[in-house]
């Protein structure tokens, strides 16, 4: 299966499996038999409007535009936008859009893949999403490279054997050793566990180090704890703190 490495904001390197060719056909083709039941849905509703004649047909034209055609036309930069970055179709596939910075695409980036769309489909007749794709190192259709996502697949790649996993610690008399790790984000913490799995696997010590000093740089510590000890000691002060603020 194809991978791409993206360096994150953190300076540290996280491997996704990335979206298929496949993966994202059977994705457009269940987003385009959503769209067209909910289309034909709607004209079956205007024509037994037209053979009823009980409104007006200009207004049942106008009508049929706003309600069918806008959310058709919209449908994927609203759905990624608001539902990140998946479709329903991609949704079903277990893929979703994402920067090639590591973090969630902005509202410019999935406007720019959207108007794209154009390109990729409509006047090459998908040709061009097909050929970029199939083509790209990163897997990447025309509007991808000019908005700087992919597709990447949301299944880890790990087994849930292989999954780092920390025991929250269920002591109440506990005391988390670095406080501040709480003013992380997800993406941070799941970055912390990325390193730390790609050390189980590899033994990238070198990567283990890099992240421990970044991340020690961002919340002001000062230690002398082995970088994998000090990594492992953030998450488990960070479960323990989240744990607590959620009961």
């Amino acid at each position: 299966m194809n991978t791409i490495t993206i360096q994150t904001a953190q300076n540290i390197e996280v491997e996704y499996d990335v979206a298929s060719l496949g993966d994202r056909i059977v994705g457009r083709i269940i987003d385009g038999l959503i769209q067209g039941a909910y289309v034909l849905i709607f004209m079956l509703f205007f024509f037994w409007g037209n053979f009823a004649g009980g409104a007006d047909r200009e207004g049942i034209l106008i009508i049929l535009f706003i309600i069918v055609l806008l959310p058709v036309v919209f449908y994927d930069l609203v759905m990624e936008q608001f539902f990140n970055g998946q479709s329903i179709g991609k949704k079903v596939m277990k893929i979703k859009v994402i920067s090639l910075d590591g973090g969630q695409p902005t509202f410019s980036q999935y406007l720019l893949r959207w108007l794209f769309r154009l390109v990729d489909f409509s006047l090459t007749g998908s040709l061009g999403a097909l050929i970029s794709v199939a083509a790209s190192e990163n897997k990447q259709r025309i509007g991808d490279m000019v908005a700087g996502t992919t597709l990447i697949k949301t299944i880890p790649r790990t087994t849930l054997q292989h999954t780092l996993y920390v025991e929250p610690v269920q002591k109440p008399e506990y005391k988390a050793m670095y406080p501040d790790v709480i003013h992380l984000s997800d993406t941070e913490v799941q970055l912390i566990k990325d390193v730390l799995m790609n050390y189980q696997k590899t033994g990238n010590s070198v990567l283990l180090y890099q992240a421990a000093e970044k991340i020690k740089t961002v919340l002001h510590i000062t230690t002398q704890q082995e970088s994998r000890d000090f990594l492992y000691q953030l998450l488990t002060d960070y479960n323990h703190l989240a744990g607590s603020n959620n009961s």
